[in-house]
């Protein structure tokens, strides 16, 4: 088997799309390790193309944002795995270098669906504020941000961006003291039952990446601004992996927000 980018697939295997941050390395080690490895097309994209490539059938299963499921006909959560946290998650932020009482115009970052769409939840319910919502496209320079603005950033820039800002917002914080809940940015989903023998597989090689977890530093790329010490930390004590009871109440109540707002992730 082979990591390929978004785009290039081997029709005769599922084509299986991750997320290309540190917080899916775990699950990559797993699927490129494991059993099921023969068996799968693995690629990386952005969060948001995973989404747009699983409802384009271009690829089979998806670490999709969670928002996307509010608008998809057909869904089936494929594992009992997802990229979740219970509390501070470090990698989804609000930055700015105003106060975010003065904020009045937010961008939000185009690699993301659920982190922007759950920025927009916690402004209604929790903040109780209304902001103008501007689209960051890739092209946009967060570091040229002017005052009263603020963006949401997520994944692997915010190690890079982060400390650029002199306020800072955790999104997966906000919404746990907002819900008293964790919060689910990402599940393995597919647009149609898959075979059981596989799913099967499938979930015990995303067990066992998660065993070595911390041996996700090895996929860190040359000149990466995270340490690998800092790596496992984030790895052991910010994500939280396991799709459970709770995170499923709570995958619920963020979807029920999303219809209710008739936010278009």
């Amino acid at each position: 088997m082979h990591l390929s980018s978004c785009g290039t697939n081997e029709m005769e295997k599922i084509r299986v799309s991750a997320v290309k941050y540190i917080n899916s390395y775990p699950f990559m080690i797993g699927l490129l390790d494991g059993e099921v490895a023969r068996m799968i097309d693995l690629e990386v994209c952005h969060p948001s193309e995973c989404a747009d490539r699983l409802i384009a059938g271009d690829t089979d299963i998806g670490l999709i944002p969670v928002a996307m499921i509010a608008s998809m006909k057909e869904y089936h959560i494929v594992s009992d795995y997802c990229l979740s946290t219970d509390g501070e998650v470090r990698t989804v932020l609000l930055v700015s270098n105003t106060p975010f009482e003065q904020v009045t115009r937010i961008y939000l970052d185009y690699r993301s669906r659920s982190s922007v769409t759950l920025c927009r939840i916690l402004a209604s319910k929790a903040w109780k504020r209304n902001f103008e919502w501007l689209p960051a496209p890739e092209e946009f320079d967060i570091t040229a941000m002017k005052p009263e603005e603020a963006a949401v950033i997520i994944g692997d820039r915010c190690f890079e961006y982060a400390h650029l800002f002199s306020f800072r917002l955790d999104l997966g914080l906000e919404w746990k003291r907002f819900t008293g809940l964790p919060f689910v940015f990402a599940c393995w989903v597919s647009t149609r039952v898959l075979p059981e023998d596989f799913t099967s597989l499938f979930n015990k090689a995303l067990s066992e990446g998660l065993d070595r977890r911390n041996e996700a530093v090895s996929l860190l790329k040359e000149g990466t601004p995270v340490t690998p010490e800092e790596v496992i930390y984030y790895l052991n004590h910010n994500i939280d992996f396991r799709l459970d009871n709770l995170k499923r109440e709570a995958l619920t109540k963020f979807i029920n927000y999303i219809k209710e707002l008739k936010i278009n992730p």
